[in-house]
Parts: C-alpha cells; structure tokens; sequence
C-alpha cells in the first residue's frame, strides 16, 4: 500500500523557518513526481514546489521562490520542503503528492492536483504576525 506521511508542521512566527518532510512507503515503480501543495481556509489547493524523482528536475510557484527549497533523499524515500522567511500568508495545511510512476511535468502541468495519484493527509503550517 502506497502512504505519504508529512511531518515538521507548526507554529512559527514571522520571517521563521520550518522544514517539512514526505516520507513514503509502498512504492513499487522507481521513479516518480513529487509535489507540495497548501490549502489555506476558504482557498483553493494550490501547488508549492515540485521535484522529479528520475530527472531531478525542480519547479516552484512564484510565491514561495528564493524562499522555499525542495529536496529529495531517494535512499529514504522522503522529499523535504526547506521554508524560510515565512509570512502569514503561508498558513495553511501542506500536504504532500506523488504520481504512480515516472512522470515528466512542465511548469504549466506540474501544479495540477489531478496530475497526482497519492496524497498525504497533510500537515498544518501556522505563521503568526
């Protein structure tokens, strides 16, 4: 059975760090794509950051850029999602997604949740003001 699980939520004040990470299990295929999205209440799920787990190829929303860093260790099959200088408007629940196999995206198709076949149940990020 496929899982994703995601820890390192919580609250933080503004301009903190927090790291994120997305363990999974039960995967049987060798590549895939990871992605992190956020849903803030009363807002649509929208895509954070993106990595490919047989290219490497890395994509972020404009939001997060130059603030985010994804990351992935494949012997552990977790991605972690690297968030400095936060700001009230990154509160929201992350969750983490992963399609069924090798997946090659572009930064028009990377961020749509249909793209993805798995979903983590999400983590709460809280940034304080």
């Amino acid at each position: 059975e496929v899982q994703l699980v995601e820890s390192g939520g919580g609250l933080v004040q503004s301009g903190g760090s927090l790291t994120l990470s997305c363990a999974t299990s039960g995967f049987t295929f060798a590549g895939y794509l990871i992605g992190w999205f956020r849903q803030a209440p009363g807002k649509e799920r929208e895509g954070v950051s993106g990595f490919e787990t047989q290219t490497g190829k890395i994509y972020y929303a404009d939001a997060v850029k130059a603030r985010f860093t994804i990351s992935h260790d494949n012997r552990k099959g977790t991605t972690y999602l690297q968030m400095t200088n936060l700001q009230p408007d990154d509160t929201a629940v992350y969750f983490c997604a992963s399609t069924g196999g090798p997946t090659e995206a572009t930064p028009g198709t990377v961020f749509r949740p249909r793209l993805y076949d798995y979903w983590g149940k999400g983590v709460q990020v809280t940034v304080s003001s």
